[in-house]
């Protein structure tokens, strides 16, 4: 398939050929549910943590007699009845991260930045730089390309002087060609992808 390149005016100036095979696949709806999941899972922390009965601060004497009172038996305070007590089958810190198998990861990219194509959120541009490193330059040339909504920009390459300009805008999300998330790419509603990343994409994926 066949798409415009802009200029960083918001001009086109030229087309690009997109391979089939990762920007027109048949989209699987499952594969990006898993993948999601797998990132969102991935990034827990896994921290949370309650204490049972046998770690919360309390007297382990019994409160009263066993029978004789008229009131329910019970055998200390720290029991998971009383308040102040343990907690039953509360969360203890854990591992929440597993393996996705590596098809199914490339598929759900692919479904993705299909989606993007088809719904034209997905723009390419020719490479370009901020050497200055202001926000306010990134800015310009964003302006010219997308309105001031969730957006993703795919580099070429680590570029530091681009993700210094664009580190202060809220709304702005940088991803490199060989390492994209598919929740950013899902949820975002504008995809910008530098052409050389878009050579480099076309080649990463397609003979996947």
């Amino acid at each position: 398939m066949k798409t415009k390149v802009f200029g960083v005016d918001g001009k086109a100036v030229r087309e690009i050929e997109l391979s089939d095979n990762v920007f027109n696949v048949e989209v699987s709806d499952g594969s990006i549910y898993h993948a999601i999941r797998n990132e969102l899972a991935n990034s827990r922390q896994g921290t949370a943590s309650t204490k049972t009965r046998s770690e919360v601060r309390g007297s382990s004497a019994k409160p009263w007699r066993q029978k004789g009172t008229g009131r329910a038996r019970s055998g200390d305070r720290k029991s998971p009845v009383w308040v102040g007590g343990g907690t039953v089958f509360g969360p203890k810190p854990r591992d929440y991260s597993y393996k996705l198998p590596k098809k199914v990861k490339r598929l759900a990219l692919k479904s993705i930045l299909t989606i993007k194509a088809k719904n034209e959120a997905l723009k390419v541009v020719a490479d370009f730089t901020v050497e200055s490193g202001k926000t306010k330059d990134l800015i310009r040339v964003l302006k010219n390309l997308v309105p001031d909504e969730r957006t993703v920009l795919i580099l070429k390459d680590s570029d530091v002087m681009v993700k210094r300009a664009g580190r202060n805008i809220p709304w702005l999300g940088f991803l490199s060609f060989d390492r994209l998330r598919a929740h950013d790419l899902f949820y975002c509603k504008h995809l910008v992808v530098m052409e050389t990343a878009a050579v480099k994409l076309n080649d990463f994926y397609a003979s996947n």
